[in-house]
């Protein structure tokens, strides 16, 4: 007989709530993401957001679900990298569901989260370009471990376009905005600094120059064109790289930067000029979602790995390359 997680999301903007079986069947996937009324994200006020919405969003997926609280067999959620209020706000979710219910808890590793949702619908053993706010990563399974091959030496993609959107006025997450102005005609490319140090990246001069240029009258559509063009052929290069390195044949997007068509369509270019596979999870597994977690924590339960309710403390730098992956 399967059996049935729920798990909580709560990193950064998005609280998510999924419930998965462990033959691979979604039976919910609900989410709610905090919008400030001005500028970025204030960690202190997403915990509250997310604290207002758990309790309805777990009651909305159990119905979706169809199930009651007596067909769970796990409770998981996400134990970091993320903000420290959001994680314990979670955390602290998780926990208060588990005791209540006497069943079994895991935290997992978000950024594992995200490829092992990709491994369940549709790769094996890829590449992870992984594109969000506060992470960017090259990531790939190489000798019993999930490792870092390349990384951002100061902020993450998404944090960088959302800093930018701030600078010129959009609305956060500003991503989808930066995408359709780049998208207006003529798309006239601007010169910007493209810094990829070995096999790392930063954003920071590309934020910057952005920025200057912008108060010196560029066409702001030019400016998000130019931005895409620059730091999405950086992270190309970075996971072509390490494709070769690790002659790897398949490569994965995931992050909600990864719902952007054109990373898409570049990282998929560079996979067909190398006979490589590509994919990108449908936008609800691919933005950060419940289910993800949920599908992790049953790996890993299955595995028999175990945790007491004092191994569940939050982990706000928990990174990749320290998650021992023995399911694999």
């Amino acid at each position: 007989m399967s059996k049935i997680c729920l798990g909580l999301e709560g990193t950064a903007h998005t609280i998510g709530v999924g419930i998965i079986s462990d033959d691979g069947l979604i039976l919910a996937n609900k989410f709610k993401m905090y919008h400030p009324a001005e500028g970025g994200i204030h960690p202190r006020e997403a915990a509250n957001h997310h604290a207002q919405h758990i309790v309805p969003l777990i009651e909305e997926a159990m119905i979706s679900a169809n199930i009651s609280y007596r067909d769970l067999d796990l409770i998981s959620f996400s134990q970091g990298p993320g903000l420290g209020p959001c994680l314990r706000t979670i955390a602290t979710s998780a926990r208060a569901l588990a005791l209540t219910l006497n069943l079994p808890i895991i935290g997992v590793n978000h950024c594992v989260a995200h490829i092992e949702i990709g491994r369940l619908t549709g790769t094996k053993d890829p590449i992870l370009l992984y594109v969000s706010g506060g992470n960017t990563q090259v990531i790939a399974f190489v000798k019993g471990k999930y490792r870092v091959f390349g990384e951002t030496l100061d902020i993450g993609i998404g944090n960088m376009l959302d800093k930018f959107g701030r600078f010129v006025g959009l609305r956060f997450p500003a991503g989808g905005a930066i995408e359709e102005l780049a998208l207006k005609k003529p798309q006239n490319f601007i010169e910007l600094p493209y810094s990829v140090k070995g096999m790392d990246i930063s954003f920071s001069g590309v934020l910057t120059a952005s920025q200057n240029l912008y108060k010196k009258g560029k066409s702001l559509e030019n400016l998000c064109y130019s931005i895409q063009e620059v730091t999405f052929a950086m992270l190309t290069e970075v996971t072509e790289r390490a494709m070769a390195h690790t002659e790897k044949a398949e490569v994965l997007l995931g992050g909600g930067v990864a719902c952007n068509k054109r990373l898409q369509n570049m990282i998929k270019q560079m996979a067909v000029e190398r006979d490589a596979k590509f994919f990108v999870p449908e936008k609800g597994l691919c933005i950060d979602n419940g289910v993800m977690i949920a599908w992790l924590g049953l790996i890993m339960h299955n595995a028999d790995i175990e945790m007491s309710v004092e191994d569940t403390v939050v982990r706000q730098r928990f990174r990749t390359d320290e998650v021992d992956a023995s399911w694999r």
